[in-house]
């Protein structure tokens, strides 16, 4: 007989014990996997909206509606790590779910440009913010060990869901036209994300449990939605700020996230284009898939790897790949050569998202960086947002592609050479931040949390 539940050992299948941790991975891999594909996959659309049977809209044009939403989700990064370190990741998460489902049945029904800066740019990136700060910032709670192979999991998932989105939305397309294309996938797709959340919880203490990895005399502390909560963000977000890798981190992000969604926007455009490689629709989403499917590998690895070795490192290592395959697109432009960048290409650009979360647990410990890690997506929103508006007008001005290549090869390099100048991995920056903390909110001294009973 199966027997399914919670008791103070964890989240019970059967005769087995599993630590609730994994399935919150679980959960909040699902919930990323709904979340965030669209962003990407929509961009197989590109070309179809260009088209005068369809919208006729330009491709610079186009671009500034992936721009709006890019800036709208940095820009509520920050805010959706605050209100998620105050008042817990859950209630920001259950108004992101309705965000999506409005956002993305509104966009099924657009017939102007503006309608699709609207409801695609601003209502849909509102809701996908919701999740992809606290998500990520959520999941550390859980975990004082393992950490590392926890988020190669998340972001793995979130990888091949970028993948089935792409497949999904080029499926669509073909079979039912644009607005099926965006209600399907928004009315399914906020189903799944309404029901997980409740499965969400924000931190251990919630369920009277202890991290994945902590001592088991450790007292059970709540950390979250409470009045200490808001006083360790504050103090510890005003010491972060006054660190040299905090900037630095928020603008390696925007750097080399500015780099990469110049391809991952225009990429299909780009291959289908008949002044460059005239690849068939088909071909150029499978190059595309190739690229998605080979960043989840390095999604995965890339947490494991920083975790034991360091993450300035890999990230060193993950970004140099993610630029300088972008000068095959500039020699030459058959479809092995497309291929072969997809692989190349892919290996970096999975490595260069998933590498942050483990730098601030090196840089910071166990400190609230839900709100540190917000600002970092906020560089990454705005770097998301500049990319592509800039390398579709350049299309437009020029004719071409190749200097929207070369825009994103030069972002990425700007990354890299940052990275040399964050400071070493092995030390953390505030060991002695709490020292700023009245006594009461402490690690030491926040009240401990009773245990919850197998019949609770």
């Amino acid at each position: 007989m199966l027997r399914f539940g919670l008791n103070p050992a964890g989240f019970a299948i059967g005769r087995r014990n599993v630590h609730y941790s994994w399935v919150i991975v679980a959960v909040a891999s699902i919930m990323w996997m709904t979340s965030s594909g669209m962003r990407f996959a929509a961009s197989l659309l590109v070309d179809e909206f260009n088209k005068p049977e369809q919208f006729g809209w330009s491709i610079g044009a186009i671009t500034v509606g992936f721009t709006i939403q890019w800036v709208m989700s940095g820009t509520l990064g920050p805010v959706c790590g605050w209100l998620g370190d105050r008042y817990g990741v859950r209630r920001v998460m259950w108004v992101g779910a309705v965000l999506f489902i409005i956002g993305m049945v509104l966009t099924a029904f657009m017939q102007n440009l503006w309608q699709f800066y609207l409801y695609f740019g601003v209502l849909l990136a509102a809701g996908m913010a919701a999740f992809q700060v606290t998500l990520v910032s959520g999941v550390t709670l859980w975990f004082r060990n393992q950490l590392g192979l926890a988020m190669g999991i998340l972001q793995a998932l979130q990888g091949l869901g970028t993948a089935a989105a792409i497949l999904m939305v080029f499926i669509l397309f073909d079979l039912f036209g644009l607005r099926m294309t965006f209600l399907i996938p928004g009315i399914a797709g906020g189903a799944i994300l309404l029901f997980l959340v409740r499965y969400f919880y924000n931190e251990p203490a919630d369920i009277g449990l202890r991290q994945w990895g902590a001592p088991d005399d450790e007292p059970i502390r709540s950390m979250q939605n409470n009045d200490i909560a808001k006083v360790r963000t504050n103090v510890f977000l005003k010491q972060a700020q006054r660190t040299s890798a905090f900037w630095n981190l928020v603008g390696i992000h925007f750097w080399g996230c500015a780099g990469h969604n110049v391809i991952l926007i225009l990429l299909v455009a780009m291959a289908t284009d008949e002044g460059g490689a005239n690849l068939a629709k088909g071909t150029a989403v499978a190059v595309y898939i190739t690229l998605t499917v080979v960043s989840t590998i390095t999604r995965f690895a890339v947490p494991v790897l920083a975790d034991r070795f360091g993450a300035k490192t890999i990230m060193k290592i993950c970004f140099s790949a993610q630029t300088f395959p972008l000068l095959l697109l500039l020699i030459s432009q058959d479809v092995s050569t497309y291929f072969i960048f997809a692989v190349l290409f892919g290996i970096g650009m999975g490595g260069e998202m998933t590498a942050f979360v483990i730098i601030n647990r090196q840089y910071y410990g166990d400190a609230p960086t839900g709100t540190t890690y917000g600002w970092q997506m906020a560089g990454a929103g705005v770097g998301m947002a500049i990319g592509p508006v800039l390398g579709g007008f350049l299309r437009d001005w020029t004719g071409a592609y190749d200097w929207s290549i070369l825009l994103s090869f030069g972002l990425s390099a700007a990354a890299v050479v940052s990275i040399f100048f964050l400071p070493s991995t092995h030390e953390h920056q505030l060991p002695n931040w709490e020292d700023a903390l009245p006594p009461e909110a402490r690690t030491s001294g926040v009240t401990n949390i009773p245990a919850v009973s197998a019949d609770d």
